[in-house]
């Protein structure tokens, strides 16, 4: 199996705290763009936001929605497995 490169963000949380994660995917649900990232000791599911031309990271306040999200990811990724199988 050939290991692929990540990309890795630093993001801040509301105490000012930095913190680096590797970007494990990036995906679209309906007109939504998402981004996977992880740490060593966290995993995050947030909403790509577009403003004049910018991109933002939001995290994602319902907690039925991101399982939601995740479990249409685990999905696609698992029929994409098979495909390659």
């Amino acid at each position: 199996m050939e290991l692929q490169e990540r990309d890795f963000i630093t993001i801040e949380d509301e105490n000012g705290s930095e913190k680096e994660y590797s970007v494990e995917a990036l995906f679209h649900q309906g007109e939504e763009s998402y981004a996977l990232l992880d740490s060593d000791d966290e995993t995050l599911l947030m909403k790509v936001e577009n403003e004049d031309g910018e991109q933002y990271l939001v995290g994602i306040e319902d907690e039925e929605e991101t399982e939601s999200i995740l479990s249409a990811y685990q999905i696609a990724v698992e029929a994409a497995n098979r495909v390659e199988s």
